[in-house]
């Protein structure tokens, strides 16, 4: 098959998850192109049917705010023209499904049918879509495409709570390479972040107030109190600057450490003891879930999608948005007994293994046989 993967390019969620599953489609000898506006942050190294195309907008002093959308559906047009596009896959709602809308409409003048699913991620539903400078657009938008898929049954749930769309929604999980993170620590890299041993904990995001980052360095300054350990925060955002400032001044500000924007989690993971992610929704949880398949334990929050990647108590914890005082607990509970730590690692990579890109792939191949046939 020929297909059109129309996503963001950057480290969300999204991006990532889209990316994936086009090197996964890639590998099964499908042509796979992606279309957005720069390289992806995970499409690296050379494959030989993966296409990058990639979104030029021109401006012009006419434009205060430049027509991507516009620009966006012209370049699927052209795509779908030139390379027998079988199926257009757009991910994330705003404004790619819009623009998918569009390019089908002009494309179907032309006597082409290209059939869209749209698949949905979380804020482009529970946050963003939800803006009524964006919500008819978008509603329609989900209307109008062939299928629509979302992450996770909770966000299939808040997309009808917070829309008046009567399609039907295929949930379909995000997924995980496992043979891509169940990798050895590499040891000089352990041994430069934690060179007593300390336990290392890390946490993952962009940095935006619902990730509640805050949370992360309050629990990791209780955990450090009873063990000596060392927090890694991975990521960017608004946030950011904020919680550098505080841990600047706080009584272990030198046990934590920035490592900004990382494309080779796989990398970093495998050296770490916990995973924190405090958030206040998810519509997935695809960093916990990365972590798990590293076979790190787990913090979460019993928000959103979660508790569907996630079992109480057995590969980590599930506790209440802002209970800082209960995760530092479930921490210690974790860190403090090797056989109880090395118990929860061997069931966070078995719950990981639930998700393995090689069981959720198919499950894609079959939605866009279904269209073009």
């Amino acid at each position: 098959m020929n297909i059109a993967i129309v996503c963001y390019p950057t480290f969300g969620g999204s991006g990532v998850l889209a990316t994936e599953l086009g090197k996964a489609l890639a590998e099964k000898g499908h042509n796979i192109h992606f279309i957005t506006y720069q390289q992806p942050v995970r499409l690296s190294g050379f494959h030989a049917n993966i296409f990058y195309h990639e979104v030029r907008v021109p401006t012009y002093p006419l434009f205060d705010f430049p027509p991507y959308e516009t620009a966006l559906a012209s370049s699927m047009v052209d795509i779908v023209n030139n390379h027998q596009i079988d199926v257009l896959h757009v991910h994330y709602a705003i404004p790619h499904a819009a623009a998918a809308y569009m390019a089908k409409q002009i494309l179907a003048k032309q006597g082409k049918n290209i059939p869209v699913i749209t698949t949905l991620h979380g804020t482009d539903i529970t946050l963003v879509g939800k803006d009524k400078t964006y919500s008819p657009v978008v509603t329609f938008s989900m209307e109008e495409s062939d299928i629509l898929t979302a992450v996770s049954n909770n966000l299939k749930e808040e997309t009808y709570k917070n829309f008046n769309i009567h399609k039907p929604i295929e949930v379909i999980y995000n997924f995980v390479d496992v043979k891509r993170f169940n990798k050895k620590p590499i040891a000089a890299f352990k041994q430069s972040i934690a060179p007593k041993n300390e336990k290392i904990i890390v946490h993952a995001s962009n940095f935006r107030k619902v990730k509640r980052v805050k949370d992360v360095v309050d629990v990791f300054l209780r955990v450090n109190e009873n063990i000596p350990s060392k927090l890694l925060l991975i990521g960017d955002g608004p946030d950011r600057a904020s919680i550098e400032d505080f841990t600047r001044h706080c009584p272990k500000g030198n046990d934590i450490i920035f490592l900004g924007k990382q494309e080779q989690m796989e990398d970093i993971l495998p050296i770490a003891d916990l995973f924190l992610l405090p958030s206040e929704y998810e519509s997935f949880g695809l960093a916990a879930l990365e972590a798990m398949a590293a076979e790190v334990p787990v913090i979460v929050t019993n928000a959103g999608g979660l508790p569907e990647i996630l079992t109480n108590g057995q590969a980590g914890y599930m506790c209440n948005v802002g209970d800082v005082k209960d995760m530092a607990e479930k921490a210690l509970k974790i860190l403090s007994d090797e056989i109880v730590h090395e118990t929860f690692r061997k069931n966070a990579l078995a719950q990981a293994k639930e998700f393995d890109i090689d069981s959720i792939v198919p499950q894609y191949e079959s939605l866009y046989k279904r269209l073009i046939q």
